[in-house]
């Protein structure tokens, strides 16, 4: 990680990267397809992009902690947020377009915790950040971040 030309690094453990080489290999056992990548040395995995990627895939069906694109196709925008919504995670959808007053008008059919449009999903210090489903409890970050570290108290006297 010291070098200059160092792209990307190792993942945190090897087992981490053994987890994610196992969903890619099952993925393609499943009728994902290769198209990029794919390779593991220890902790280190390489960049990785699956193509054809449906549900009952892990590359779908599951979180991916490492270098790995899953390539969902979808047969419209009403099917790509209905795809999005079959996750049991929901930290938060990229929707990339030119119409954005279109994506915006669309955002309620998502049920994530972030709903990002031309923008990659990421934490902002000024922004509440957390996920739905099983990408968490509660947000970080922001005024409502730091909400989830008091205790609120009611006193009612008649």
């Amino acid at each position: 990680p010291m070098s200059e030309e160092t792209q990307i690094g190792t993942l945190a453990r090897e087992d981490l990267a053994d987890e994610l080489q196992n969903q890619v290999k099952k993925s393609i056992e499943a009728g994902a397809k290769l198209l990029l990548g794919g390779n593991q040395d220890k902790s280190y995995h390489e960049p990785t992009i699956l193509g054809n990627v449906m549900p009952g895939m892990p590359a779908f069906d599951e979180e991916t902690f490492g270098p790995l694109a899953a390539m969902i196709r979808a047969k419209d925008e009403q099917d790509a947020y209905r795809l999005s919504e079959l996750s049991k995670y929901g930290l938060g959808v990229t929707v990339c377009t030119r119409d954005v007053k279109k994506a915006l008008s669309m955002s309620d059919q998502v049920s994530d915790g972030a709903y990002f449009i031309n923008e990659l999903v990421k934490s902002d210090p000024r922004l509440p950040f957390g996920g739905t489903k099983r990408s968490g409890y509660g947000r970080e970050l922001a005024k409502d971040g730091m909400m989830e570290f008091i205790n609120r108290k009611t006193v009612y006297v008649k």
